[in-house]
């Protein structure tokens, strides 16, 4: 009989590593991107004012999930207005950003939205260079974006187990929450 569990042990020894990498230890949490795209929408339309006699429109968010990458993204359409931009008012631009956890109001936020292409039809190429050199302003004041917040109810068997929200993994269908230890002092 012992022989026989040592011979099963052994067999499964090589695919021991491979469980342990696919199945983190502790507890997770996965959102859905139907409801990140629902957090990310309602932020929009948003107006902005890039320089005294530039405004931007940006609307109709579509949800970007690159898991490679491990961010979040959204394709928006922008429209301009106060600047000659040759025919050519809208066009659409991929921002994506980077994740983190806010423990003081429990949320998950977008920050730093850097912008990855745009792809602007009939814009004259002197024009898209000096828009692009715009860009960075605009995506500074978009600023954080809540994506999610816990409820308490989310969080009360990780807080009562000492986690809090540590890692998150960005999968095709989502976002994965793992839960780890809270730093201490909190």
């Amino acid at each position: 009989m012992n022989r026989r569990f040592a011979l099963a042990w052994l067999a499964c020894w090589p695919t021991r590593g491979l469980l342990a990498q696919e199945m983190p230890a502790g507890p997770r949490q996965k959102i859905s991107a139907a409801r990140l795209y629902e957090a990310l929408s309602a932020r929009f339309p948003l107006r902005l004012a890039i320089a005294p006699v530039l405004q931007v429109q940006i609307s109709a968010p579509r949800l970007l999930l690159l898991p490679a990458r491990n961010q979040l993204g959204a394709a928006l359409r922008a429209e301009f207005a106060g600047l000659q931009l040759g025919g050519a008012q809208a066009g659409e631009m991929d921002l994506v950003f980077g994740l983190r956890y806010e423990p003081s109001d429990r949320s998950l936020r977008a920050r730093d939205p850097q912008i990855l292409e745009i792809r602007w039809p009939g814009l004259p190429p002197e024009t898209a260079q000096a828009l692009q050199g715009l860009l960075p302003a605009l995506s500074q004041q978009l600023g954080e974006v809540v994506l999610h917040r816990f409820t308490a109810r989310d969080l009360a068997l990780p807080e009562t187990m000492g986690l809090q929200p540590q890692e998150l993994q960005v999968v095709d269908d989502g976002l994965l929450v793992l839960f780890g230890p809270k730093p201490r002092g909190e």
